[in-house]
C-alpha cells in the first residue's frame, strides 16, 4: 500500500466487504438450519436465503411460508390463517374462487376431496427481501371426486410456483401459477 494512494486500501476493503456479503446472502442455507419448533412443517429440500435480512424476519418468512406450503399437505384451516394475514389478497385469483383467506381454503377443500392423499413437498424455497418463491411439488392419487368426477386411483404429480410477499410474519399477497393442464389429464378431465 502507497502512502500517496491511502484510498486504495479503503476501496479495497470496501470492495471485498461487499463481495463477501453478496457471496454469503447467494449461499443456499440447509432445510436442517430451520427452527426445531417448526419441525412438523414441510422443509425445503433447497433453501436459499438473503442473508442481508435481519434474522428474526428472515425466519417469520421462513415460517410463514412454510406454515402455508404445510397447509396444502394437511388441509388444516388453522395453519392457513396461522400463516396468511387479514387483509390476504391472492393476486391470481382463478375464476370462481373466493378472494382473501376464503379462497385458498376452498381450494384446499376441493383438492382434498379429489386427491386425500396429497402430499405438497417444498422442491425449493427463495428469500429475498419481502419475498419468498416457493417450487412445490403435488403428489397423490384421485380417488375423491372432482367435479363430479369420480377418481379410480389415478397418479397425480404436477407442479406449482407461488411468490409470497410477506409482512410482521404473515402472508399478505401471493401470486401462484400451478401446473393444471398435467394435473387435469392425469385426473382424466382433459384429454392429453
Amino acid at each position: 500500500m502507497s502512502r500517496a494512494f491511502p484510498f486504495v486500501s479503503q476501496v479495497g476493503a470496501a470492495f471485498a466487504a461487499s463481495a463477501v456479503m453478496l457471496f454469503t446472502a447467494a449461499l443456499p442455507a440447509t432445510a436442517a438450519a430451520t427452527s426445531a419448533p417448526d419441525d412438523h412443517l414441510v422443509k425445503p429440500q433447497t433453501l436459499i436465503v438473503d442473508h442481508t435480512l435481519p434474522k428474526k424476519q428472515l425466519d417469520a418468512q421462513i415460517r410463514a411460508a412454510r406454515t402455508y406450503d404445510t397447509f396444502w399437505t394437511t388441509g388444516d384451516e388453522a395453519q392457513a390463517r396461522a400463516a396468511l394475514a387479514e387483509n390476504f389478497t391472492d393476486r391470481t385469483l382463478p375464476p370462481g374462487r373466493p378472494q382473501g383467506i376464503a379462497g385458498p381454503l376452498a381450494a384446499s377443500s376441493a383438492f382434498h376431496a379429489a386427491v386425500p392423499d396429497v402430499e405438497a413437498s417444498v422442491e425449493q424455497m427463495i428469500v429475498a427481501g419481502d419475498r419468498v418463491v416457493t417450487h412445490l411439488h403435488f403428489t397423490g392419487h384421485f380417488t375423491g371426486t372432482f367435479n363430479g368426477t369420480q377418481g379410480t386411483g389415478q397418479k397425480v404429480d404436477f407442479i406449482a410456483t407461488d411468490i409470497y410477499r410477506i409482512r410482521d410474519g404473515k402472508i399478505t399477497d401471493n401470486w401462484h401459477l400451478e401446473d393444471n393442464l398435467t394435473f387435469l389429464q392425469q385426473l382424466g378431465v382433459v384429454a392429453k
